[in-house]
């Protein structure tokens, strides 16, 4: 058979379909998924892990996939985790990650918040100068397990999507290196700031950006450390943010040469004195998940074929909202999960939502589709079911995971009344 080149990219997650409808993993209330391939997160972080120096923590973001049973998996081969707020941190502890490798970042931490991450001990990334004022009142240098670092915008410039860059002249996010003076007057005046961090966005930033951000927070870790008169900064956590490939025939950075491009132009990374920290989230998770949603309905009218699925904004908020930054492939599968083939014509998909730009593609090249097909939505892992939006009252659905060709079920498909509850 003759199969389109993005249906050929879809190949792997029509097998994964096919046999977890052979073997039940999925029954007829299951209108849509998502499945996670478990050996290849796994083989993420290994690549992460050989392109950095040993001991390197790679603190996976929870943002990108809260969910404990996933992060669970990473943890238990070594991975720390990354929190952005108070209760992702909860979700950290909850997938058995040990308060020291657990790295906690928020712009906007109360007093409580920061008591209680101090109290269990976690990494901190303070986000401004107002909150070192907060933590001089709660730091007992002495007894506190926790560590304390200052994020710093690097101000290296935007990626191609302005909406996840965060290292231009201006930022929402740290303090602009710009402040060097007042910096480095922050870390003189407190012993127990021993820490550094930056990130410079996400999706759509150039390797450039990466390393030129590490090299201008290693050389103000410099100053610092001269200017409290010996080495201060113990620990470096230089964010996450590589960018993955979203739509056939884009290429993206290997976990490698993010390392070799580090290793040529920030060698304090790797020469052992430092503790480093990395926050990939996105890069872990994207390309290991993908949604699969029967199709409920066709509907046809001149110069239209729309295909009805159970999968749109609610999970897809960026795809539906700004289609043309945040694309997916889509591929068409039969009931048993295998890839259709035959001629390839403009299709719409359309979301279940009372929203008239509920749409995952408009004229979108795919074969005929009937009601009882399937759609798959590639590249799903990450920012997607972490988004879910309670519009509608739609349930979430089912998430599998798959490991040596085994099925194992990490979220049941959200009931009826687990909804009611979550309004009550």
């Amino acid at each position: 058979m003759e199969y389109s080149a993005v249906a050929r990219r879809a190949a792997p997650a029509s097998r994964i379909l096919a046999a977890a409808l052979a073997c039940k993993a999925l029954d007829e209330d299951d209108t849509a998924a998502l499945i996670y391939d478990l050996d290849g997160l796994d083989a993420r972080l290994e690549a992460a892990r050989a392109a950095f120096v040993p001991g390197t923590l790679h603190a996976v973001a929870v943002k990108a996939m809260p969910m404990p049973a996933v992060l669970s998996r990473l943890v238990a081969r070594g991975a720390g985790l990354e929190a952005a707020s108070l209760p992702e941190l909860h979700l950290a502890l909850a997938a058995g990650c040990e308060p020291s490798r657990i790295v906690f970042d928020s712009p906007a931490k109360t007093v409580p918040e920061l008591r209680q991450a101090l109290s269990l001990g976690v990494h901190l990334n303070a986000d401004n100068f107002q909150e070192l004022a907060r933590l001089d009142a709660l730091v007992d240098a002495p007894s506190s397990a926790a560590t304390i670092g200052l994020r710093v915008n690097p101000q290296v410039g935007l990626g191609q999507i302005a909406d996840t860059s965060v290292a231009g002249e201006f930022s929402k996010f740290g303090e602009p290196v710009e402040k060097r003076r007042e910096i480095i007057e922050a870390y003189v005046a407190r012993p127990w700031l021993t820490g550094l961090h930056m990130h410079v966005g996400s999706q759509g930033c150039p390797l450039a950006l990466f390393t030129r951000g590490a090299r201008i927070l290693l050389d103000l870790r410099r100053d610092i450390d001269a200017a409290c008169g010996g080495a201060r900064i113990t620990r470096v956590d230089i964010g996450g943010g590589l960018p993955v490939s979203y739509r056939e025939g884009e290429s993206e950075p290997t976990m490698r040469e993010y390392g070799a491009a580090l290793a040529r132009d920030c060698p304090e990374l790797f020469d052992g004195s430092l503790a480093v920290f990395t926050e990939f989230g996105r890069w872990m998770f994207a390309g290991q998940g993908f949604a699969a949603s029967r199709v409920e309905y066709v509907k046809e009218q001149p110069g239209h074929r729309t295909a009805v699925i159970h999968l749109g904004a609610d999970m897809f908020l960026r795809t539906c909202y700004v289609p043309g930054t945040w694309h997916h492939d889509l591929a068409a599968a039969g009931p048993d999960g295998a890839l259709k083939a035959g001629a390839e014509n403009p299709w719409h998909v359309a979301g279940p939502l009372c929203f008239s730009g509920d749409f995952l593609a408009r004229s979108r090249p795919l074969p005929d589709v009937a009601p009882g097909d399937f759609i798959l939505i590639l590249d799903a892992g990450a920012y997607t079911f972490a988004m879910w939006s309670r519009y509608n009252s739609r349930q979430m659905p089912k998430v599998l995971g798959v490991s040596g060709g085994r099925f194992v079920t990490l979220k049941e498909r959200e009931r009826v009344e687990d909804v009611v509850a979550f309004w009550r």
